[in-house]
C-alpha cells in the first residue's frame, strides 16, 4: 500500500489497528507499524491526525524493544539452563529425531 495515496484520517485509522493489533500478542504488527508510519510521523509536513499518529507510533517502538527484551531474555536463559530443567526443558523443545538411515 501506497501511504501517498491514503487520505489523512485512513492512515491514523489503519495506524490505530496496527497498534491495537499488538495487543493481541502479535507484536511483530508493533514493529511494522513502527516502520511503516515512522516517516509519515515524525517528517512529514504537519497535519490534523499527525499527533495521534505519532503518539501510536511511540507506543510501538516502545512495545516492540519490551517484546524483543523479553524474547531475547527467555532464549538466553532457556540455552543456558535447558541441560539443568530436564524433562521440564524437554516438554517445552521440540527434537525431531533424524533416525537411521
Amino acid at each position: 500500500m501506497d501511504l501517498k495515496r491514503v487520505k489523512n484520517d485512513e492512515k491514523l485509522n489503519l495506524c490505530r489497528k496496527y497498534y491495537l493489533g499488538g495487543f493481541a500478542l502479535l507484536p511483530f504488527l508493533w514493529f511494522v507499524n513502527s516502520v511503516w508510519f515512522f516517516q509519515e510521523a515524525f517528517f512529514k509536513p504537519q497535519y490534523e491526525e499527525q499527533r495521534q499518529i505519532r503518539t501510536y507510533v511511540i507506543r510501538s517502538i516502545i512495545g516492540s524493544i519490551i517484546w524483543i527484551g523479553v524474547i531475547v531474555t527467555w532464549v538466553t536463559i532457556f540455552q543456558l539452563k535447558r541441560a539443568d530443567w530436564g524433562a521440564t526443558a524437554d516438554y517445552m523443545s521440540m527434537v525431531i529425531p533424524k533416525g537411521e538411515a
